[in-house]
């Protein structure tokens, strides 16, 4: 699986048609939230897929000294020094000291803030499970631990035994359905290509291209009458029901796409916004996210979900530069796209989070790191209790609890359920939601991690 595929002009824009089903349908399903009524605020959820595995060891470092000395002596010339000045320190509020990397200096500040906070060693799990337990086989697994193509599919999905054919985000935006009333505009949109984190039981789900005119082609003829005739003309073919579905759901594509740029034209043109965000594919998909947000008036919705991703983090060779180089770029987008949110008057009600299919192994293979499995997340925004480190750190040991048995690939401590549901919680769902959503919450003791207020 590529890691970050491009979506051709001719799927930039693609609209589910499962829209049609019920609420009573959804609740048959299990997916309509018990307690869900139309929403008076507005709050959406901003995911930042990193593609490839990002290496979490070089995300954030130990600091206290027989952990950071054991880091230095496994990681060997991967390791980042712990005497350099431009490591970033930051102090959990237990009291333990740890440090990012100089290449998260954007969202640095954000800690001091209490705005960002550090989830630790997450990843696909079905249920809790020890090193002596996985190296037994003593319990049940997630598939094709280490593939990218799979964990990718996993870590979309929350299936840890395969795709699922929904992702776990779209089942969250299913669950909300009420809390939108009867807005019709797409609640799960991605920014990145059809991504089946988006994808719903019943939810519209969106994906285009950021900054890509959707405007029908033909329309800008002289003169102007003739072009609103033929503008006029296409929108009653479009409009006309024909009782064929496949036509009625292509027609229903176009008819966003237009509904929807001309929303965003006129939003930029009237009161752009005043945030810069850098010319960087991830910048450019983050700005696209906060335009949206922008017209949440317009658009009726009270709940939206998000995909935005950064490839490039599968660094078996070159770690080093390329790895700190991908974390500016990760660490600038998200700085600008917070800084857009308070522009907007939303920032305690958007949080922006990581993923990625699988952390690297805490030893190195030459200049590189290979596939692991728990990793360490970022979470962004005003409602978020930040300033602290949530999970369990690992031991920097190798052959220690926290090693699967790969060379330090670490046994995740969190499971993807209990992330993904303590968010999914911010955003409105009750606890007989958050078990549909997430099939192997039921499994861990503790189901909301604490980090959003």
């Amino acid at each position: 699986m590529k890691e970050n595929t491009k979506p051709s002009r001719r799927n930039f824009l693609r609209l589910s048609t499962g829209g049609a089903i019920s609420a009573a349908g959804l609740a048959r399903f299990g997916l309509m939230n018990a307690y869900a009524q139309q929403a008076t605020d507005y709050k959406a959820l901003v995911c930042v897929f990193l593609f490839g595995g990002n290496d979490g060891h070089n995300t954030v470092v130990p600091q206290v000294s027989s952990e950071y000395n054991a880091y230095k002596s496994i990681r060997g010339s991967l390791a980042l020094p712990g005497t350099d000045a431009k490591l970033l320190a930051v102090t959990a509020k237990n009291g333990t000291p740890y440090a990012l990397s100089d290449g998260l200096a954007g969202v640095h500040p954000f800690w001091g803030q209490q705005k960002l906070a550090v989830v630790a060693n997450v990843g696909n799990l079905v249920q809790p499970t020890t090193r002596t337990q996985y190296l037994g086989n003593a319990v049940p697994l997630p598939s094709n631990l280490f593939s990218h193509s799979d964990q990718v599919l996993q870590m979309q999905t929350a299936t840890p035994s395969g795709s699922g054919g929904t992702g776990w985000a779209g089942r969250v935006a299913d669950s909300v359905t009420a809390m939108n009333g009867a807005a019709t505009f797409p609640v799960s949109i991605s920014m990145s290509g059809p991504q089946l984190f988006c994808a719903g039981n019943a939810v519209q789900s969106a994906s285009f291209i950021p900054g890509f005119d959707m405007e029908p082609y033909g329309m800008n003829i002289w003169p102007s009458t003739a072009a609103a005739a033929r503008l006029q003309g296409l929108q009653e073919v479009i409009s006309m029901d024909s009782g064929l579905a496949v036509v009625q759901a292509a027609n229903k594509v176009r008819q966003d796409a237009m509904a929807l740029s001309a929303m965003l034209k006129s939003a930029s043109s009237t009161s752009p916004i005043a945030t810069v965000f850098p010319g960087t594919q991830l910048g450019d998909q983050l700005k696209e996210v906060a335009k949206v947000i922008k017209l949440r008036t317009q658009t009726g919705l009270k709940r939206q979900v998000f995909f935005c991703s950064l490839g490039g983090f599968d660094t078996h060779g070159s770690q080093s530069w390329q790895h700190w180089d991908l974390l500016k770029q990760l660490s600038a987008a998200m700085n600008a796209f917070y800084l857009a949110t308070q522009e907007l008057g939303v920032a305690d009600q958007v949080t922006t989070f990581t993923e990625s299919e699988f952390g690297r192994t805490l030893q190195p293979s030459g200049q590189g790191s290979d596939h692991g499995w728990g990793s360490h997340h970022l979470v962004l925004g005003g409602a978020v209790q930040g300033g602290d480190l949530y999970g369990q750190f690992p031991v920097m040991a190798l052959g220690g609890p926290n090693d699967s048995g790969s060379r330090g690939a670490l046994l995740p401590s969190t499971s993807l359920d209990q992330y993904g549901a303590t968010l999914a919680r911010w955003f409105g769902l009750d606890d007989p939601s958050l078990n549909v959503v997430f099939p192997n919450l039921k499994n861990f003791q503790t189901r909301n991690l604490g980090f959003l207020g």
